[in-house]
C-alpha cells in the first residue's frame, strides 16, 4: 500500500502558476502509475495527467502545453506544474496511483487507481 499526501494548493490569479507535490511513502512511485486528477466544483473527476513507470506523461486536452507533470523517483515524489492559470482550473487536485505491470502505459479512467491522497485545494481567480 502506498500513501500519498498532496500539498502546494493556493488562491492564485488567472495566468500564473502554482506547483504541486505528493509524496509517497509505504511504496515506490517507480513501480506505480500515477496520476493527477482534479474535482471542480459542480464537475465530475477528471484526468489532469498520468506517468507512467518509464516516466511518459499523457495530458487531458484542457491542460496540455500549460502543465506538466513530473516525479522525482529518488524522492518519491510527483509534480504538478501550472502554467497559465484559468479559473477554469479551479478545483480540489489530487494524486492517486495504482500498481502496475505494465511499465510504458497507463489507464485513464480513475476508477483503476486505487490509492489516493487527500487532495489540495486551488482557486483561480480572474
Amino acid at each position: 500500500q502506498v500513501w500519498l499526501v498532496e500539498s502546494g494548493g493556493a488562491s492564485v490569479q488567472a495566468g500564473t502558476s502554482l506547483r504541486l507535490s505528493c509524496g509517497a511513502s509505504r511504496g515506490s512511485i517507480s513501480t506505480h502509475c500515477m496520476g493527477w486528477f482534479r474535482q471542480g466544483p459542480g464537475k465530475e473527476l477528471e484526468r489532469v495527467a498520468t506517468i507512467t513507470m518509464d516516466g511518459a506523461t499523457s495530458y487531458a486536452d484542457s491542460v496540455k502545453g500549460r502543465f506538466t507533470a513530473s516525479e522525482d523517483s529518488a524522492k518519491d515524489t510527483l509534480y504538478l506544474q501550472m502554467n497559465s492559470l484559468k479559473p477554469e482550473d479551479t478545483a480540489m487536485y489530487y494524486c492517486a496511483a495504482y500498481r502496475s505491470g505494465m511499465v510504458s502505459s497507463c489507464y485513464n479512467g480513475h476508477q483503476y487507481y486505487k490509492y489516493w491522497g487527500q487532495g489540495t485545494q486551488v482557486t483561480v481567480s480572474s
